[in-house]
């Protein structure tokens, strides 16, 4: 069955706030990882089995996959290269047991962009999703700029020409994911679907307001609407 989390916890606004899908069968593990993931920032859903690891990651829009190879129902390495087949081409970390050096080799082939040993500190695995998300977008640095504006995706932390500013998770989320797309027109919908849950009350209108409340923190001419597409966030606005 499905877990499905909020991304948004006591730690802060995370990395890049974007949603991850969690296939491990270890319980504890599965836990531990959606805890860490979800304290990051992260929008995560998670699941321990096979099959239904296999379905999400086909049927939803996820940034990143975290996928155990060693799943008793439907091995890793089968889901992972259904994936690659179906040209689902969202970066997956797997993870393996760490004498199992065959497995590792068999994972990268099937399409795996990285690899984590068990046990793993969880710091590896954070630094690791945030490389692959980085690099998933064209960045190679931990900060990001845009104009005025610097991201820095492993404080989580926001200036505007040096200036702290503060903002709220979603607003945070939503500013994270324009910046990681910078000079892309990014329509509502897809807002929609890489900043929420699965389960969660996905109204398209509350992107609206959070851009409102965006345009009061950030120079408001950054973010253009584009007229029945969506947004895009540029460093001059007549440069969208």
């Amino acid at each position: 069955m499905v877990a499905l989390y909020n991304g948004v916890g006591r730690m802060g606004y995370g990395a890049c706030t974007v949603r991850l899908l969690v296939v491990e069968d270890d319980d504890d593990i599965n836990r531990q990882l959606v805890s860490a993931l979800s304290q990051a920032g992260y929008a995560v859903d998670a699941t321990n089995r096979g099959e239904e690891g296999h379905f999400l990651g086909d049927t939803e829009p996820y940034d990143a996959v975290i996928l155990d190879l060693g799943l008793p129902d439907l091995n890793g390495i089968s889901i992972l290269e259904q994936w690659r087949r179906d040209d689902r081409k969202m970066p997956v970390l797997i993870l393996t047991a760490r004498d199992r050096w065959s497995e590792k080799v068999a994972g990268m082939d099937a399409g795996a962009d990285d690899y984590v040993t068990k046990p793993f500190h969880m710091e590896e695995v954070l630094a690791r999703v945030r490389a692959l998300l980085r690099r998933s977008t064209g960045h190679a640095k931990s900060e990001i700029e845009c104009g005025v504006l610097a991201l820095d995706t492993k404080l989580a932390r926001l200036t505007v020409d040096g200036v702290p500013i503060k903002l709220t998770s979603h607003e945070y989320r939503l500013l994270s994911y324009l910046m990681h797309h910078s000079g892309r027109v990014v329509s509502r919908t897809e807002l929609v679907e890489h900043l929420y849950e699965q389960d969660f009350d996905r109204d398209s209108n509350t992107i609206e307001v959070f851009v409102g409340r965006l345009r009061k923190k950030i120079p408001a001419e950054m973010i253009k609407t584009v007229r029945g597409l969506g947004y895009c966030l540029s460093p001059d606005a007549d440069e969208a």
